[in-house]
């Protein structure tokens, strides 16, 4: 059965396809009192995982019944009953190779480590289907690369944020595909993410332990739950904390992972107070004034967050591999004006 990557670990994902999907059949009741608005308004709120405009063309494309009876028509009014969607499977896109920079740190025939720049998404997505990461290594790699990950996404065993950056390592061989999947789901794998934060967390050095999934509220956004979702485990320490002692204004703080679910770092921080700083999605709530000055001087546009650590035994070879990179220019230029304050 497919999954969403969205429903997987950030840093940990089977990503096989499922061969011969035939899409999802979803069945719905419309009450009476929901009646008389347009269509595609009143059943917005029944299908909570598809956007408004999603629906609608859906419903254009004659995917939606009515008691058995096809609905074409978005914008007629909505009768109540009991309506069934069709949603098709989606489209396994086969990306091309491109010829975009890499900054390699280590690659042999069986892997391949790379320092992923801020803005570039892992592998392709809907609003990110060339420039990622997988168009780059089809480029590099050749066939070499690992097709365990499916059409899209061959070679990928974890993934980081579109606009986090740093170390990622993908295999170029079926054999290090299966060893690598197996270290990120026990967890034998060092990972360490610098924040740049808003404020610093209290107390200074502790775990987090929560649950982690889909936000009741925003689908598109992930929260820490009281039931539900799944166990997050985020081990960080402030190492540095930037202006007035009793309440600082920001803070560097390293986190290390755990568990890798889906934003787990930026929903932590924020449920600590303590959002990275420019996070457009969980950094609710303004920073200081002089911060926010920093923020645009340093030309951060994205939130302050990379992976600088990414540590595992080579699972062919067995030899024991570190890799380290330093702030990314922006998040540098930040933690420079923020050690002023």
């Amino acid at each position: 059965m497919t999954r969403a990557v969205d429903d997987m670990d950030d840093d940990f994902a089977d990503l096989a396809f499922a061969d011969g999907a035939e899409g999802e059949r979803m069945t719905v009741d419309l009450p009476a009192d929901q009646a008389g608005q347009r269509l595609d308004k009143a059943l917005a709120p029944l299908f909570p995982d598809l956007s408004r405009a999603r629906l609608q063309a859906l419903i254009g494309e004659g995917r939606l019944s009515l008691d058995g009876q096809p609905v074409a028509d978005a914008s007629r009014k909505a009768r109540a009953g009991t309506y069934v969607l069709s949603v098709p499977p989606p489209a396994a896109a086969e990306p091309e190779p491109e010829a975009i920079p890499l900054t390699v740190l280590y690659e042999d025939q069986h892997l391949i480590v790379v320092d992923k720049p801020a803005g570039m998404a892992a592998h392709p997505a809907p609003g990110s289907w060339t420039g990622t990461l997988v168009n780059a290594l089809l480029h590099h790699c050749g066939d070499s690369l690992s097709g365990v990950g499916g059409v899209a996404r061959p070679g990928i065993v974890h993934r980081l944020d579109k606009d986090t950056s740093g170390v990622m390592v993908a295999a170029k061989s079926d054999a290090a595909h299966q060893g690598l999947s197996r270290l990120f789901s026990t967890h034998d794998i060092d990972r360490l993410y610098i924040a740049l934060t808003r404020g610093a967390p209290s107390p200074a050095a502790a775990t987090i332990e929560t649950r982690i999934g889909r936000s009741p509220g925003d689908r598109k956004k992930m929260a820490v739950l009281r039931a539900g979702g799944r166990e997050a485990i985020t081990h960080y320490r402030v190492e540095a904390a930037f202006g007035p002692t009793d309440k600082p204004l920001a803070a560097r703080v390293a986190c290390r992972l755990e568990t890798g679910r889906t934003h787990q770092i930026r929903v932590h921080m924020a449920s600590k107070g303590s959002p990275c700083l420019g996070d457009p999605v969980y950094g609710a709530g303004q920073p200081a004034t002089a911060v926010r000055e920093m923020i645009r001087e340093a030309g951060l546009s994205r939130q302050a967050l990379h992976a600088a650590v990414l540590g595992f035994v080579h699972p062919i070879t067995g030899e024991a591999l570190r890799f380290e990179t330093p702030l990314p220019a922006d998040m540098a230029a930040l933690q420079a004006c923020l050690e002023t304050l």
